[in-house]
């Protein structure tokens, strides 16, 4: 056997070694070349974890065959070239795939600006086919008018990263960003550039700040639905004056007038529509409510009158009845009224005058039979001054106008209010309950609430949810409550001329012992809280005649 060097330091074939013990695979082979006296080739052969590609050629002197001249190619090489031939037509697969169904136009050019590809959406956004611009310098495209300016060139320019709006020859607002791709030595072969279609961005923002709008309204909904189950149907009133509200609600429910309800913000101007919905003859039919300052002023009117099919961009194709058609032998409850567009004024004191509507895109009207409440937390006078409100329509709503109290000026209430809500949410949360030391209980008592009940409830759900095993301290209040407390009025301002220290002493442990007996309706409770014995706590109920 004869061998060059690297049959012998690859496949270990030494001169004078024997075939069949080297390469006994290869035996087989070798005696068919001899006996057919024929060239074999494409055998497979393994060794040292090397694949070689085996030619066995017979050696022929006259007829007589010498010997067998074997050429072994190493296969390795060449099947990881093959391999990663396979991966790169797989990578260009996809990548067309991916540049082909983008929604946004794709560009892309070399480094001399010459366009190489531009992608399906793109001769959508455009009104060009990719067949007339292939091959086009970008400069040829801007001299010709096919495009009004040219991101590429900006980034051939500046080398760097560049964006334009554009607009096309169709109307189309086009924003295009071209980004510049270097090779290894840093030099740019190719810009991408993508284009993406903001006119319809900017119809689909549109849309979506009207649904936002009606979101609102929802939430605001939803926000009411938590005060009528917070509070169970039930109104809490002890002061004077709001109990002269609530008898007030309950007579003009029996009645079928207009109701204006004024009042600051979650003073429970709804809650009050609610109860006059409860005790009046409509009680079986609808309550609808409306917030007009939730809904945009382009959807105001079709809202509360309903709109007619093909009335406008995006109307249903059947129409759709409005609040009042919904509300009909019901009461419809129009929340921050202040806030009704003027044009929507004058159609709902049509109705006041002769209860008909008309939808939007509409021909003809109809009569509904529909108790109006309205309540605001602006002064509609000053409007009506102003020229911000009709007068007419003013007049017609404040037929019986019913004012809200604040919360600040219905103190009586406060207490009893907490413990309803911090109940209500401990049943919630299934909590047990919770104690509020001395210093939450009189910062509580004492914060102006300036959100009204929608604060409070806001405040005792914070509280029974950050009450640690059932206590709450005056760190867990919101810091606005305990601010309040730190600018709350010193004790030497409770001092009145004639008055003497006892005097004013007893009065303070009367006030704090029966609204501590209201909060926590037992004498250990009460105990506990102001860190007392029973016995004294029940001494000094005597004392004041509290039990």
């Amino acid at each position: 056997m004869i061998s060059n060097q690297l049959a012998q330091n690859g496949l270990e074939l030494f001169p004078g070694a024997m075939l069949s013990t080297t390469l006994p695979d290869l035996t087989k082979h070798a005696h068919q070349v001899l006996k057919a006296n024929k060239t074999e080739e494409g055998i497979i052969l393994n060794k040292n974890n090397v694949r070689y590609s085996v030619l066995l050629n017979p050696i022929r002197h006259q007829e007589t065959v010498l010997g067998i001249f074997c050429i072994f190619q190493d296969m390795t090489a060449m099947e990881k070239v093959t391999s990663q031939m396979k991966s790169f037509k797989d990578l260009s697969i996809e990548l067309d795939t991916i540049i082909d169904s983008s929604n946004d136009g794709l560009w892309i050019c070399d480094g001399d600006g010459v366009v190489l590809r531009m992608n399906p959406a793109s001769e959508y956004l455009t009104h060009v086919k990719s067949a007339d611009m292939v091959g086009k310098k970008m400069t040829e495209l801007v001299e010709e008018g096919l495009i009004d300016q040219s991101v590429t060139l900006e980034v051939l320019k500046t080398q760097r990263k560049a964006s334009i709006l554009q607009k096309t020859r169709h109307g189309k607002e086009l924003f295009l960003t071209g980004s510049p791709v270097f090779d290894s030595s840093g030099k740019m072969f190719r810009v991408v550039v993508n284009e993406r279609d903001i006119t319809e961005i900017k119809t689909l923002q549109k849309e979506l700040e009207e649904k936002v709008a009606l979101t609102n309204q929802y939430r605001q909904d939803l926000l009411e639905m938590q005060i009528e189950e917070m509070e169970s149907r039930q109104i809490i009133a002890k002061t004077p004056e709001y109990i002269n509200i609530i008898q007030q609600a309950v007579k003009l429910a029996t009645v079928d007038s207009t109701v204006l309800i004024l009042g600051e913000s979650g003073t429970g101007k709804g809650v009050v529509a609610d109860l006059i919905h409860k005790y009046s003859p409509r009680k079986d039919h609808p309550m609808i409510k409306l917030n007009c300052g939730s809904i945009p002023e382009s959807l105001v009117e079709s809202e509360l009158f309903g709109y007619e099919k093909g009335a406008f961009t995006g109307a249903g194709k059947r129409g759709k009845p409005g609040k009042f058609e919904m509300a009909h032998k019901g009461i419809i409850f129009l929340d921050e009224i202040a806030e009704l567009p003027l044009s929507s004024q004058v159609k709902l004191l049509r109705f006041l005058e002769d209860g008909q509507i008309s939808r939007v895109g509409g021909t003809t009207s109809q009569k509904v039979d529909v108790r109006i409440i309205a309540a605001t937390n602006r002064n509609l006078k000053e409007m009506v001054a102003q020229k911000q409100f009709r007068s007419d329509l003013f007049y017609r709503l404040n037929v019986i106008p019913l004012t809200m109290l604040p919360l600040r000026k219905r103190r009586d209430c406060i207490l009893p209010l907490i413990n309803h809500f911090t109940d209500k949410f401990c049943q919630r949360y299934g909590k047990k309950g919770v104690t509020l030391s001395r210093e939450a209980m009189g910062a509580m008592l004492e914060h102006s609430y300036p959100g009204n009940v929608r604060e409070m409830i806001n405040i005792c759900e914070r509280v029974v949810v950050m009450s640690q095993d059932g206590h709450v301290g005056l760190k867990d209040l919101p810091a606005s409550i305990r601010d309040g407390m730190a600018t709350a009025p010193s004790g030497g301002e409770m001092w009145h001329p004639g008055q003497t220290l006892k005097e004013i002493v007893d009065a303070v442990e009367k006030e704090i012992l029966e609204k501590a007996l209201t909060f926590h309706g037992t004498q250990a409770k009460m105990a506990s809280s102001l860190g007392l014995n029973q016995s004294t706590v029940a001494r000094k109920l005597k004392k004041h005649l509290l039990i």
